[in-house]
C-alpha cells in the first residue's frame, strides 16, 4: 500500500503525505551538487481528510455515534 501524495507547494513535486505531512525531500537538481539538501516544504504540514465523501456511490451519514451493524 503506497501512501497518498500531495504536490509540494515550494517545488511542485508529487510527495508522498505521511502522518499529515509531506515527507522530507529534496527539490528537484539538490543533488547535482553533492550535498543533500532539504526543500524548504519538507515536513510542512499538510490538510487530512477525505477527498471524497463516498466510495461507489455510498456516502457515510454524518450522525455522532455508532453506526448500526445491520
Amino acid at each position: 500500500m503506497s501512501s497518498p501524495r500531495r504536490r509540494c507547494p515550494e517545488c511542485r513535486r508529487e510527495i508522498a503525505v505521511v502522518a499529515g505531512r509531506l515527507a522530507r525531500h529534496d527539490p528537484p537538481g539538490a543533488r547535482r551538487s553533492g550535498r543533500l539538501v532539504s526543500c524548504p516544504g519538507s515536513r510542512r504540514p499538510v490538510q487530512t481528510g477525505a477527498v471524497q465523501p463516498g466510495l461507489d456511490g455510498y456516502v457515510v451519514p454524518e450522525f455522532p455515534g455508532q453506526l448500526r451493524l445491520f
